[in-house]
């Protein structure tokens, strides 16, 4: 939150214009209907991350309310995946908590086995359903976020906008995406729930398509191969 509004104290002391602030899905909490709007009420936050996102909008429409600029707040639902030429991915300096990560340093021998957190979740499978989005499709709507800002296409000085694929995926239907994408064969285990996690949680995403203009065009499928080809690329960087 320091950081946060740090930056916003800049912007109002330099009259600056146009913030875009990276929000998470996890504002929602566990909402009795899906798929979430923008417009959906947000539930108790399940987790201290979800909180601190939940209470980093609250100040930036606060500020924004009663300042000279205007700003847009990103709702990413699960980023993963990695720059197709596998120079770019996610480097997790301590173990992951993020399925993908998770699944390719498990694939690659890194961890042994990987935990599947809850199979009894009422959900098709019994684990947990998120909206998995390619963190190449973020970088474009960051870009359609600002370019909204300054040519001045924002309808509201503070605007909200979910970014997800709009499909819901079960934890064990990415790891069967996985193996069936790579050819690489999973060690995991069904264990019980993780506290904090979200029973299923996914976007309406047409707000983003029809107002920002922006549409997820990766699938699921290019997630996990561009992540496993970063995880590759990672491994022969340390080997060399």
């Amino acid at each position: 939150m320091l950081s946060l509004t740090n930056l916003l104290e800049i912007y109002q002391e330099r009259k600056l214009n146009g913030f875009v602030f990276s929000s998470s899905c996890s504002v929602y909490g566990q909402s009795e209907i899906l798929p979430v709007t923008e417009d959906t009420p947000l539930s108790k936050p399940e987790s201290p991350y979800a909180n601190t996102k939940q209470i980093g909008e609250e100040i930036l429409k606060d500020i924004i309310t009663v300042s000279g600029f205007s700003g847009i707040a990103l709702r990413y639902f699960n980023p993963a995946g990695a720059h197709d030429s596998a120079l770019i991915g996610e480097y997790p300096l301590q173990a992951p908590n993020n399925l993908v990560p998770v699944i390719t340093q498990t694939a690659i021998g890194k961890r042994p086995s990987m935990n599947v957190f809850g199979s009894d979740y009422d959900t098709p499978d019994g684990t947990c359903v998120r909206d998995y989005i390619h963190v190449v499709d973020i970088a474009r709507a960051h870009i359609a976020a600002i370019e909204r800002l300054i040519h001045k296409k924002n309808t509201d000085k503070y605007e909200v906008f979910n970014l997800g694929s709009g499909n819901g995926n079960t934890v064990l239907e990415v790891i069967q995406s996985f193996e069936k994408s790579t050819g690489q064969k999973l060690n995991y285990i069904l264990g019980p729930r993780r506290p904090g996690d979200v029973e299923k949680v996914y976007a309406d995403v047409s707000k983003a398509n029809n107002v920002l203009g922006w549409k997820a065009e990766k699938t699921l499928e290019e997630i996990v191969t561009s992540a496993w080809a970063w995880e590759l690329s990672l491994n022969k960087q340390v080997k060399a």
